[in-house]
C-alpha cells in the first residue's frame, strides 16, 4: 500500500478531491479515484473527506492507494539513452524508428512504453508516476525529447512549448550544396491536398497553412550536400524536412518529401519478419535529421537549460560517406 500526501496548487482550487487526485496520480481514472474517496482512504487536513469534497489552495490532501492503477501505460523493456533526470523531469535520447507516444496503428512499442518501465523500474511503487508528454519527434528522427514525472511539470511545460518559449536545434544532411552560410526559411506550412493527411506542404493550395519559419546555418559543405543545423522558430509537423524539400535541398533519405517539396510516392515499411525493404538513400536507412539541442526554462527551477544528444552512429557514418564523395 502507498500513501502520498499533496498540497492543493492555486489552479486546482476549488475541484472536487478525486478530481484533484486523479490530476496527480495519472494512471488512475477521476472514477477510480472516487471509490477511494468513498471507501476512506482520502484525507483533507486530517479529516475524512466526503466524495463531494472540494479542495482549495494550500490544503493538504493525502490518499491511501489501496487499489491498482487502473490507467496505467504498459511498460516495455526498449532500450533509450538518459540526458538528464531529476524528480521533475526525464530528457533521454530518442533512437530514430522509435514512435513517441502510441497511436492507434501503433498501440506499443513506443517511447513512452519504453519510458514506463524505466520509471516502474526505479519505483517501489509501479504506476505512481507516468511520463507526460510534451512534444513529439517523427518516428525516423532520433534526437532530444523532454517528459514530465508529474502533474504539474507537465503542464507549466507544457504551456512553454505552447507558447513557443522553447528553443530547438537539430542537425540534418541535405540534398545539395547551400550557397549562404546562414539564412531563414519563412513559408507558411498546411496540410498536403494530396496524399495521407498527416503529410504538410508549403504549396500555395496547402489547407490551413500556418506562419512557419527556420533558421538555419551550414556546418559543412560536400560536395554534393550540406550538413546544416536548422532552428525552428515555429513548431509545425514535419517543418524542417518541409521547409528544406520546398527550397530545393531535401533531408537525406526523407521517405515523403521531394525536391520542391513534391511528394514521395507511398512506400510501405517492411513488416516485422520480413526482409526489410532497401533504404531511400545509400548513406543511411531513414531520414538523417537528429535533433540536437534542446532548451527550455526548467517548470520549477526556473533555471535555463540546454540538453544536448549526441549524433547516433548512423548518422555519424553518413556523414563520413558524404563526405567522401
Amino acid at each position: 500500500m502507498h500513501s502520498a500526501t499533496l498540497v492543493v496548487e492555486s489552479y486546482l482550487s476549488g475541484c472536487r478531491v478525486d478530481t484533484f487526485l486523479a490530476k496527480h496520480f495519472r494512471s488512475y481514472t477521476p472514477w477510480r479515484m472516487h471509490r477511494m474517496v468513498r471507501a476512506g482512504q482520502v484525507t483533507v487536513e486530517g479529516q475524512v473527506a466526503a466524495p463531494d469534497r472540494r479542495v482549495f489552495t494550500n490544503e493538504e490532501v493525502t490518499v491511501r492507494l489501496l487499489e491498482p492503477p487502473d490507467n496505467l501505460m504498459p511498460a516495455e523493456e526498449i532500450s533509450f539513452g538518459v540526458v538528464f533526470e531529476d524528480q521533475w523531469l526525464l530528457i533521454v535520447n530518442k533512437p530514430a524508428g522509435l514512435i513517441v507516444h502510441p497511436t492507434g496503428q501503433n498501440p506499443s512499442g513506443t517511447l513512452t512504453n519504453a519510458v514506463q518501465h524505466y520509471l516502474d523500474r526505479n519505483s517501489a511503487f509501479p504506476g505512481a508516476s507516468k511520463p507526460g508528454v510534451v512534444h513529439r519527434l517523427d518516428r525516423d528522427t532520433s534526437g532530444v525529447v523532454a517528459l514530465a514525472k508529474d502533474h504539474l511539470s507537465h503542464r507549466l511545460l507544457s504551456m512553454q512549448f505552447q507558447r513557443e518559449r522553447i528553443a530547438k536545434s537539430y542537425l540534418a544532411i541535405v540534398d545539395g550544396v547551400l550557397k549562404t552560410d546562414t539564412g531563414t526559411i519563412d513559408l507558411p506550412i498546411g496540410r498536403a491536398r494530396s496524399g495521407s493527411s498527416a503529410l504538410m506542404s508549403c504549396q500555395a493550395d496547402a489547407i490551413d497553412a500556418k506562419p512557419s519559419k527556420t533558421n538555419y546555418e551550414v556546418v559543412e559543405r560536400f560536395s554534393r550536400h550540406t550538413l546544416i543545423k536548422a532552428k525552428p522558430r515555429t513548431g509545425r509537423l514535419h517543418q524542417i524536412r518541409v521547409h528544406f524539400a520546398t527550397i530545393g535541398h531535401p533531408v537525406v533519405g526523407d521517405d515523403f518529401y521531394a525536391l520542391l517539396g513534391e511528394l514521395k510516392p507511398d512506400r510501405e515499411r517492411s513488416k516485422p519478419g520480413e526482409p526489410a525493404l532497401a533504404p531511400i538513400s545509400p548513406y543511411i536507412g531513414r531520414q538523417a535529421l537528429h535533433a540536437l539541442e534542446l532548451s527550455f526554462a526548467h517548470p520549477m527551477t526556473t533555471e535555463w537549460h540546454t540538453f544536448s544528444a549526441p549524433l547516433p552512429d548512423d548518422m555519424e557514418q553518413a556523414i563520413e560517406l558524404v563526405r567522401a564523395i
